[in-house]
């Protein structure tokens, strides 16, 4: 679409030439479809913009809502805003902390559009906060109970480890703390060493580009279908650990990066998506390794691995909802809300299974430490 403008025919001036509402209404299926394919950002002129112009293009760019990111929306709307052309790679001068935003943008967002978008709009303000403080608990919790228990090395070998007010433990599932709580507990340096680092690499850039608020969902969700997961599927065993969130967003991550192949620039994607599964792999057959050998203080088990596979659900279900959707409002996408009430219909289950299930099918349940 361009704007018309007056023209001199035989030395007289025509009329500047209206264009048709019918544009509009074609563009659909048309002009939409050539922005999608070249993600080319109109750059606003450096006359004043017509208000008639405006108004065409917001006509345009609303029939985009379920075809584009709000980051495109919004850098076509706001018309005295420009995006540089060249793509964010062939930039230089650029400080550390810019590398860092570019770093991130690359790892995270499929299109070239929202990574310069976030690019330009990132200030750091507010910082990754809350990856930062939880991963900060879990070791500082960790030490203290190492300097308690006088062991770094599986700790779960202890006959005061789940004596702790924070670990899941059938006998105590009435506390509903600890459904949320077990994440800052961890059966050894081995098993704190794996979470963390996952946890950072990947939870601290998502939190750079998605917020705290739509991490922390995902991750709190994770811990929740871990902990409840244990409670319907391996009864009588305790839990403890992170890796049901952690294993959250991993999941959710991975699986935007597959569904997004093409779009996703970020270098040695097939080395570094084998590399993660290999960690994921190795804290998992930890966990199913320690959850079968024989517990140091029978009749109680071994934490169980469960909530690993609780998180992955998680992940593959309403993170990878969150990951897509970029700058756009959850409420608004009808797969959030899918996922959601099965999300909600599960925990419901899982309650009420908590406060029936263990009486009528008189589970022995190992006591309390």
């Amino acid at each position: 679409m361009e704007e018309s403008s007056p023209r001199m025919t035989g030395g007289t001036r025509e009329a500047p030439v209206n264009i048709s509402p019918a544009v509009a209404a074609h563009a659909e299926g048309e002009e939409i479809e050539v922005l999608e394919s070249t993600d080319v950002l109109p750059v606003a002129p450096e006359e004043v913009v017509s208000p008639q112009l405006i108004q065409q293009w917001k006509s345009l760019f609303d029939k985009m809502s379920n075809k584009r990111s709000n980051s495109f929306r919004r850098a076509i709307l706001q018309g005295s805003r420009q995006l540089k052309g060249c793509s964010l790679r062939d930039e230089v001068g650029l400080g550390l902390p810019q590398r860092l935003v570019r770093h991130v943008a690359y790892e995270t967002l499929p299109r070239e559009v929202d990574r310069k978008w976030y690019f330009d709009s990132y200030t750091y303000c507010p910082p990754p906060w809350l990856i930062l403080a939880i991963t900060i608990a879990e070791v500082a919790v960790f030490m203290y109970y190492g300097i308690q228990l006088d062991r770094l090395v599986l700790q779960v070998s202890s006959p005061s480890f789940l004596k702790s007010p924070l670990p899941y433990h059938p006998q105590l599932r009435a506390q509903a703390w600890r459904y949320f709580s077990y994440v800052f507990m961890h059966t050894g340096i081995e098993h704190l060493s794996l979470n963390m680092a996952m946890q950072l690499l990947v939870g601290v850039p998502l939190e750079m580009v998605h917020g705290a608020l739509r991490i922390g969902l995902v991750y709190v969700c994770g811990v929740l279908a871990g902990s409840l997961a244990v409670s319907v599927t391996d009864m009588t065993a305790p839990v403890v650990g992170s890796s049901g969130g952690v294993y959250a967003l991993v999941s959710a991550h991975l699986a935007n990066v597959v569904m997004n192949w093409s779009g996703m620039k970020c270098q040695f994607k097939l080395f570094r998506m084998a590399m993660a599964l290999v960690c994921m792999s190795v804290e998992f057959g930890r966990a199913v390794w320690l959850r079968f050998y024989p517990p140091a203080f029978p009749p109680c088990p071994n934490p169980s691995f469960v909530a690993h596979l609780g998180g992955v659900a998680v992940g593959l279900t309403l993170g990878v909802v969150v990951l897509q959707n970029y700058e756009q409002r959850l409420q608004e996408q009808s797969l959030f809300w899918i996922f959601f009430c099965v999300y909600t219909l599960f925990v419901l289950c899982a309650v009420f299974w908590n406060i029936f299930a263990y009486s009528l099918l008189d589970v022995r349940i190992p006591p309390a430490p």
